[in-house]
């Protein structure tokens, strides 16, 4: 699940200099310093909660995604509920 790979990718690169290459927040959520791409040009960069803060392209996507992930979770319960 992706909780275990989060747990997992947190050991492996505990106290390392990594670089990280993903589409899921998530998964550069825990990072010291997240740059954002568009085009190959770094548009922002900081960590998650300074980009956040800023309001910009990282905190739009951010927003989307797990508003997405949200509403899937929501839909699969519901229809648990349905089938039980």
């Amino acid at each position: 699940t992706e909780s275990q790979i989060q747990a997992a990718l947190q050991l492996i690169l505990k106290q390392r200099t990594s670089i990280v290459i993903a589409h899921r927040l998530s998964t550069v959520k825990a990072a010291d310093r997240i740059l954002v791409l568009e085009r190959g040009r770094i548009i922002e960069e900081g960590s998650h909660d300074s980009l956040m803060a800023r309001g910009g392209h990282y905190a739009a996507l951010y927003e989307t995604y797990f508003r997405h992930q949200s509403l899937e979770f929501l839909e699969s319960r519901r229809r648990s509920a349905e089938t039980a």
